[in-house]
């Protein structure tokens, strides 16, 4: 028997309109463990009334629907909360930063080319290993098309699998991606024809192009082949600093990493419907406010979300259990809402719950017509895109593997102002200031380069 509860909520909006009504409902066909109510019909008894922004979820039906320990099959629809900034800061409770004002693009003025000038070549390419490199790669086709003058083709999506392919289209906003670029390089969807049996040459770029690297490797293919198509190296170590690339070339690093890739709308709004979700389950003991831990069973497995004590040399690793530990130890409350990027719930996350049973993974918090779109197997790696824009979005993100998953993530949460982000370590220390990311204490990311303070 499927059961829906019916909430209408009263929120303060502003000064001027105190009462905003906002109507969600939340679907417990998937809760067999929550007592269920039998005298909810259709009647007025069917809509339970919250006053004053106070979320009382846990006092439905006196208090018996709550959720700790919930299996991992929750659906909640979309539109859930909507409370101004003011509100969350004021109410929230715990280690919780207010915050920074968002920042503004600040780099050097854009050389513009005229529409018909750039007639020397194409430079094409494939976006792959996740959103967090896309960036990086589009700011190289930028770089070095605009270097060249030659035509970027709009670059094509591949997956894991070779045979995961997706049009550009589907994952971003080409109109975004194009207007963008309006004067800077041209844009096309599809490359010139090719004679039959020519090979385009492939070259392998580096992580950060240069002026000097472009000259000798890319340029008299260019101008012998008149196509190029790039393909990513990267090392295992930090990113090359912003610096280190030319003074010529930076605008354009800098436009493409803030100002060109957009979700789909229709991607857009299946993340934004998971983060109202997200905020919606922590209303009563954060106010709205959540946390996203990237983390992923197979880092558990392989160690790969370990780390290094550099004065005793010991290794420290943060499994579900560590990662608890250190949420409490810094002052989060039981009740608060965590987010994991894991894809599917796994029994090596259950001594998380123990410290916050409200842990969900995104199968809990996506609508379940969607499920078999998003992620079902064998289908595209969508949920890479989630947990990316989701942990842009988040009030803390916590990253227990430092790699370009954090890296990335960081660079757009420094854009928006939300800089509270913390790197778990084996410290006595209770404060959550003491574990920021070095990308905020010390400002060494390239987003800094970018963006200045509005």
């Amino acid at each position: 028997m499927n059961t829906t509860i019916f909430l209408a909520s009263f929120l303060p909006q502003s000064i001027t309109d105190p009462f905003h009504s906002l109507t969600s409902s939340v679907s417990c066909n998937h809760f067999p463990q929550l007592i269920k109510p039998h005298s909810l019909r259709r009647s007025k008894k069917q809509k339970i009334l919250l006053f004053h922004g106070v979320f009382l979820a846990d006092q439905v039906i006196k208090g018996k629907i709550g959720l700790v320990d919930m299996p991992v099959s929750l659906d909640i629809q979309q539109g859930l909360l909507k409370v101004s900034k003011h509100s969350l800061v004021k109410l929230a409770s715990g280690p919780w930063k207010e915050d920074d004002e968002a920042m503004r693009p600040c780099w050097k003025k854009l050389y513009k080319t005229k529409k018909g000038e750039q007639t020397n070549g194409y430079i094409s390419l494939s976006l792959t290993k996740g959103p967090e490199y896309h960036a990086l790669q589009i700011a190289n086709a930028i770089m070095i098309a605009k270097h060249l003058g030659a035509t970027l083709v709009l670059p094509d999506i591949k997956g894991g699998k070779v045979s995961e392919k997706r049009m550009f289209g589907e994952i971003y906003d080409p109109q975004k991606f194009t207007t963008s670029l309006d004067g800077v390089i041209q844009v096309v969807k599809d490359p010139i024809n090719q004679q039959v049996g020519e090979k385009v040459v492939i070259v392998k770029v580096p992580e950060r192009v240069t002026e000097k690297f472009i000259s000798a490797h890319i340029e008299p293919i260019l101008k012998k082949k008149k196509q190029v198509r790039l393909t990513s190296q990267y090392q295992s170590s930090n990113l090359t600093k912003a610096k280190e690339i030319g003074d010529y070339l930076n605008p354009y690093a800098c436009l493409a990493m803030f100002g060109s890739l957009d979700l789909h709308p229709q991607l857009k709004e299946l993340v934004d419907s998971m983060v109202r979700t997200l905020r919606f389950l922590s209303w009563k003991s954060s106010a709205g406010k959540f946390i996203t831990v990237d983390v992923k069973v197979t880092e558990f497995k392989n160690k790969l979300s370990c780390q290094r004590n550099d004065t005793t040399s010991k290794e420290y690793c943060y499994g579900a259990e560590e990662i608890g530990q250190f949420l409490e130890k810094i002052g989060f409350r039981k009740g608060t809402t965590v987010y994991l990027t894991q894809t599917e719930w796994h029994e090596s996350l259950r001594p998380l719950r123990k410290y916050f049973p409200n842990t969900f993974t995104k199968d809990a918090v996506m609508p379940i017509d969607l499920k078999a779109r998003y992620l079902d197997s064998g289908n595209f790696e969508y949920e890479k895109f989630i947990d990316f824009y989701l942990c842009m979005q988040s009030d803390v993100f916590v990253a227990t593997t430092m790699n370009m998953f954090y890296n990335n993530v960081a660079e757009m949460r420094i854009a928006s102002g939300k800089t509270q982000i913390l790197i778990p370590a084996n410290k006595l220390s209770t404060s959550a200031a003491d574990y920021l990311s070095p990308h905020i204490l010390k400002k060494n990311h390239m987003a800094y380069s970018c963006l200045c303070k509005i």
